[in-house]
């Protein structure tokens, strides 16, 4: 019952879902997965490099470390990229 509720809604907003099958919920897995490792990455970089910018204004010689933390936000990006190509690799 709840399977064919969600299946109607997702048929109503997005009417190409009806040619899909059952593949559909491993193409859209795959889009949530990299939609929010991108906003969620976004979001720690922003947050990450402006404080590396005070920091660095503050204390010049800690440029590398700051970059260092901006890679390991940015990773969070690429664990999504690796996510939806291990979902998509199933299909």
């Amino acid at each position: 019952m709840k399977k064919t509720v969600i299946r109607t809604i997702l048929l109503i907003l997005f009417p190409i879902a009806a040619f899909a099958g059952d593949a559909m919920w491993a193409y859209i897995s795959a889009a949530a997965s990299i939609a929010f490792s991108t906003i969620a990455a976004g979001a720690a970089v922003g947050l990450v490099g402006s404080a590396a910018m005070g920091a660095i204004g503050e204390k010049p010689e800690i440029s590398g470390k700051a970059i260092v933390f901006l890679g390991l936000a940015e990773g969070i990006a690429i664990y999504g990229l690796i996510i939806a190509i291990l979902i998509l690799g199933k299909v």
